[in-house]
């Protein structure tokens, strides 16, 4: 009886507080959708490593059977512990995000390439902006009306009007998951806070990833895929960069991918500061070590769809191979009626990756993660998807 293909899949979320369990239960969820649409059968389970957070995954497409294990490569205890911040705190982080990418022109340069993405970036600030001034408003309009109906005046008016402004504050903040905000606002913050250089914390965490992805490729696997999703795209470039650089990528070993999907790169390599991001796109896109492919979709308003991350940031090597640049093109894949009910929710549609589709095209997420085929192979022959957006537009290139 002829081997089942085994691939081991390492994920890495974006910006994302919540528990990796949720990935598991979204896969599961979606996998079972997704292959009573396509017409092949996804089996879920335990992985035989239990080391770190995963499950496994068995693939049956015809007569081909694969074993895959998934891994999350967890970061989500940063994310949190930079999402503990009191009230004036992120009234703070607002206006040094605002400022950095204001003062360093990354915010115009972004402008020249997605709108989408640039308004998604605005967003929380308008929303917090208006959010204060209503609070504001609100105690104003009351500490005035307490201070002309009693003798005390604004000896009672104004402590009035402060404690009503700041539990308006506390109020918009509890309910900050009906319209993420705050969420976005802290996600942005987190990115800007060293002008696009990565804090000591997360320096750390991209070491020990790579060090895992190390270890996953000395054992026996057909294909190690690592898969990127929103601002873990930028992090699996720096990861996999590392890897390699050090000199761990065995010859003769798995089949070493990477898929990027919904990146916001820009959003970080077009800061000042991002000197090692940008070096790690220049030297991951000509390695031969790996293969890499890019999925965005430009109907995805939180990513830069179509946007090649390495001619964009303005650091392409003359020998650049990759990576690919394909669109999950929703307007083919997704139905008119899928469209219409997810019509206004743009934060689960920058998911939709990671979801099922219901008249599925070449990508398709559980294929690719549980199919016979490996990244290269999938998409062998292809070219970049039309409406590739490769002019550099970057003011900052240093590396």
């Amino acid at each position: 009886m002829t081997r089942p293909l085994r691939r081991r899949v390492l994920y890495i979320p974006g910006y994302d507080p919540i528990p990796p369990r949720r990935y598991r239960e979204l896969y599961k969820r979606e996998g079972t959708e997704q292959a009573r649409i396509s017409g092949y059968e996804l089996g879920f389970g335990a992985r035989r490593d239990r080391k770190n957070f995963g499950w496994g995954v068995t693939g049956q497409f015809g007569d081909q059977r694969i074993e895959t294990e998934f891994e999350v490569l967890v970061w989500a205890d940063i994310v949190q512990g930079s999402m503990g911040q009191g009230i004036l705190t992120t009234y703070g982080q607002l206006l040094r995000t605002a400022w950095a990418y204001i003062g360093s022109g990354a915010l115009f340069r972004l402008m020249r390439l997605r709108r989408g993405p640039v308004i998604a970036a605005l967003y929380p600030v308008v929303v917090l902006l208006v959010q204060l001034l209503v609070s504001v408003l609100a105690g104003v309009l009351v500490g005035w009306g307490l201070g002309h109906l009693t003798t005390l005046g604004w000896w009672l008016g104004l402590p009035v009007a402060l404690a009503l402004t700041w539990g308006g504050l506390h109020l918009w903040r509890r309910f900050d998951g009906k319209i993420f905000a705050w969420y976005l606002m802290h996600d942005y913050a987190f990115t800007a806070q060293n002008q696009g250089a990565y804090p000591p914390a997360l320096e750390k965490r991209i070491a020990r990833f790579a060090d895992r992805i190390a270890e996953v490729l000395a054992d026996d696997w057909d294909e190690v895929l690592v898969i990127g999703h929103s601002s873990g795209a930028y992090l699996g470039i720096s990861v996999l960069a590392d890897l390699i650089r050090s000199g761990r990528v065995p010859k003769g070993g798995p089949q070493l991918s990477y898929l990027s999907l919904g990146h916001v790169v820009p959003m970080a390599s077009f800061l000042p500061r991002a000197n090692r991001l940008r070096a790690d796109l220049r030297y991951l896109s000509a390695r031969d070590e790996l293969d890499w492919i890019d999925v965005t979709a430009p109907g995805d308003a939180c990513s830069f769809g179509l946007c090649d991350p390495v001619s964009v940031s303005g650091v392409e090597p003359a020998d650049r191979r990759h990576p690919l640049i394909l669109s999950a093109a929703f307007a083919q894949t997704l139905s008119p009626e899928k469209r219409r009910e997810l019509r206004g929710r743009w934060f689960r549609l920058h998911f939709q990756y990671l979801c099922s589709f219901d008249r599925p095209g070449d990508y398709d997420y559980f294929a690719i993660t549980a199919g016979p085929l490996t990244l290269a192979q999938r998409f062998a022959g292809r070219g970049h998807s039309p409406g590739r957006i490769a002019r550099a537009v970057n003011r900052w290139t240093k590396t």
